[in-house]
């Protein structure tokens, strides 16, 4: 059996027979410079308007490996500024007014694997306390996902392509997620919870066969070492664990020249020495350098990872592309501690 084939079937197989023991959602590598993507909290936290799109093909050389497009959006409603001297227009302006609190965001996204896809979309609604000198923030989103299976790509001869066959081709499912999240000039951290409720939800007529979303725990963490005026270091840490007690755990480094470039390096934790699980709970340690430059209001960003298990011998690697623009004057005014 080929490899691309045993990556999609064994994955597949897992889908109809039960909950699957691993992580349910895309990764990415540069989650960084994207915070949004896992925590809801994160919408509007900077008060930039930004939008970001991830590309991220996986185990590139294998066919039907797994791939991830993702498309973000994230707002601040911000305090409204008073142009006009007119009384009256200031007045209905004042009853108008906000409070600066509010984050609003939404993402779309295709992940692939071989014959399953999934196409989901979330809406965020994020509410910011101003501290003194840093800001807690709290989110929650609305998710929605379509699983696909393409039964062009199983082979009638096989028996577990088969069972296959006779299931359901489209699913829709609905859950949330919900956050917190701390910022000041130098500190993040925060937590999630995906998959809330674990909802669960049927791709054949057998009775009692499903597929159930597991709850995620998501913990991140990173600080700001100023090493000069125009260099500095950032050391952070992304721990993912699942219900069935599935972990990971990343270890980055990122070096910044002037807040313009950037530069570095990531270790991905893992151990998973069979295809099966490496497939299924994207285990197998991996090493991740990345590097990225501002142009303006747009930042561009690229990550490279080499696993270290088994499959590596078959791929040149997975490959993440990330692009984004950040707006928003009223932010771009003021100091960080200030401009809200």
């Amino acid at each position: 059996m080929r490899v691309s084939h045993l990556i999609y079937t064994i994955t597949l197989s897992f889908l109809i027979t039960g909950t699957i023991k691993s992580q349910q959602f895309p990764i990415y590598s540069q989650y960084m410079m994207n915070g949004f993507l896992l925590n809801p909290a994160v919408a509007g936290h900077e008060g930039y308007t930004a939008v970001n799109l991830t590309i991220r093909e996986q185990w590139l050389g294998l066919k039907d490996a797994p791939s991830t497009y993702a498309l973000s959006a994230q707002t601040r409603l911000l305090k409204n500024s008073f142009i006009s001297r007119s009384k009256s227009v200031r007045k209905r302006k004042r009853v108008m007014s906000r409070s600066g609190k509010v984050g609003l965001g939404g993402y779309i996204f295709n992940d692939s694997n071989g014959a399953l896809s999934k196409i989901g979309f979330s809406g965020t609604y994020a509410y910011h306390i101003t501290l003194n000198r840093s800001q807690i923030s709290m989110g929650a989103s609305l998710n929605s996902f379509q699983y696909k299976i393409d039964k062009n790509k199983l082979n009638p001869e096989s028996q577990d392509d088969r069972l296959l066959l006779e299931t359901e081709s489209k699913a829709l499912i609905t859950d949330a997620n919900v956050g917190g999240y701390y910022s000041d000039r130098n500190i993040y951290a925060g937590l999630s919870v995906q998959n809330l409720f674990e909802s669960f939800f049927r791709l054949n007529n057998r009775e009692g066969a499903g597929f159930k979303l597991e709850r995620h725990y998501i913990a991140m963490a990173g600080y700001r070492f100023d090493i000069i005026d125009f260099l500095f270091i950032e050391p952070s840490f992304l721990f993912k664990a699942s219900e069935s007690l599935v972990a990971q755990l990343d270890l980055n480094a990122k070096f910044y020249y002037k807040e313009d470039y950037w530069a570095g390096i990531s270790f991905r934790s893992g151990g998973g020495s069979r295809i099966s699980q490496e497939s299924i709970s994207g285990r197998g340690s991996s090493l991740i350098i990345m590097a990225g430059a501002r142009v303006d209001k747009y930042y561009f960003g690229y990550a490279f990872d080499y696993t270290f298990s088994s499959i590596s011998a078959r791929t040149i690697g997975s490959h993440e592309i990330m692009i984004a623009a950040k707006f928003g004057d009223s932010a771009r005014r003021y100091r960080w501690l200030n401009r809200y």
